[in-house]
């Protein structure tokens, strides 16, 4: 199979994923990458069927997703276990699947992205990727802000929650119409609202005014650039218009490059020492909001041979907080969103709240 050789010729240029993950003491009792050489986990399936007679586009398919990529055990990659794990599904039509799994240790999105899109081009005849991994000294990279540090350690603790499993669509009308009201606001100027701003504004919005009886309770909203320990209360982000929370999400934003300087400094370091527990939980309970967005970061550049993806998703396991993954690549129009996000019981009043803005 033409993927399965191109992951092996693009191991040799990305071979730590080729190794274990390891925390012994030699590192102090930190995670660690042993760049052992002992490959990958691959798996060739095939389909009697298309791909439309299972409807992969069609929620809910969380449990086929589970039969076209392999997992971990549930607890999680050990020492022993490969770092990627790949498996391709070939159907009756013609189409495949492509499932990764991936220990996030070793890679972020747009790594694997990367390292998929070698893969590609590997695949497709080119000589080498168009794109090599650059190889970084363990000071080169700044450390995590003591305020992020602080949230993830809280989070550790935590336990998985019964969230609604829910796949939407925004509309390319009111991703559109958000930006168009941002653009025509006087009281903000500089950059135009993105798409991710649009679409995470309008999530937010809709959720809050969903979720929250308290107009003063904290409604913080945690991307995946910043941690921003409290963007707004609820009030504010319920009864705002859409650009209104536009410009909340802006506002964090513009904050990053002061916070990952000053990640050793005093200023941060006094931010963080000054978190009271109750906004650490705050970060940690059905108050927040997670939202990490696909969108731009490679997966749909990726090609084996066949052309770009149709549709890019992702597996949203359980959940300790409200979380979605927003603007997945796909054809159509709009931005695919899947949402771990609201309890049962607020599932109609979110989708109403949704509607309302069409």
């Amino acid at each position: 199979m033409a993927i399965k050789t191109a992951l092996s010729q693009a191991l040799a240029y990305y071979y730590p994923l080729a190794g274990r993950a390891t925390t012994g003491a030699g590192n102090g009792g930190q995670l660690g990458i042993s760049c052992t050489g002992e490959g990958v986990a691959f798996v060739a399936a095939t389909a009697s069927c298309a791909l439309g007679d299972v409807k992969l586009f069609d929620p809910p398919f969380a449990a086929l997703l589970k039969d076209l990529a392999v997992e971990y055990p549930e607890e999680g990659c050990g020492e022993a276990d490969p770092l990627l794990l790949m498996q391709v599904t070939e159907f009756a039509c013609g189409g495949f699947v492509v499932g990764m799994t991936w220990n996030h240790g070793v890679a972020d999105g747009k790594g694997i992205a990367q390292f998929l899109q070698a893969v590609g081009e590997l695949a497709r005849g080119l000589p080498r990727p168009s794109v090599l991994p650059v190889s970084c000294g363990d000071d080169s990279l700044p450390e995590l802000p003591p305020m992020v540090a602080a949230m993830e350690k809280s989070m550790v603790r935590l336990e998985d929650k019964q969230f609604a499993y829910l796949d939407i669509t925004i509309p390319a009308s009111v991703i559109r119409r958000v930006k168009a009201e941002f653009a025509g606001d006087g009281g903000y100027s500089g950059e135009p609202c993105s798409v991710f701003e649009a679409v995470a504004a309008v999530l937010w919005r809709s959720r809050t005014r969903a979720v929250f009886s308290n107009p003063d309770a904290p409604a913080p909203l945690v991307f995946a650039a910043n941690v921003h320990k409290h963007v707004g209360a609820s009030g504010e982000v319920a009864n705002g218009d859409v650009k209104d929370a536009v410009k909340l999400i802006r506002r964090a934003k513009e904050q990053i490059p002061d916070q990952s300087k000053g990640a050793g400094g005093v200023a941060t370091n006094a931010a963080a020492a000054g978190m009271e527990e109750k906004q650490l939980a705050a970060l940690s309970g059905y108050n927040a909001f997670f939202v990490a967005s696909w969108r731009n970061i490679g997966f749909e550049a990726v090609d084996f041979g066949g052309g770009r993806p149709a549709r890019v998703m992702c597996h949203v396991g359980p959940t300790a907080v409200p979380s979605c993954v927003a603007c997945l690549p796909r054809d159509g129009d709009g931005a695919s969103v899947l949402l771990l996000c609201v309890k049962a019981e607020h599932v109609g009043a979110f989708y109403a709240e949704l509607e309302s803005l069409r």
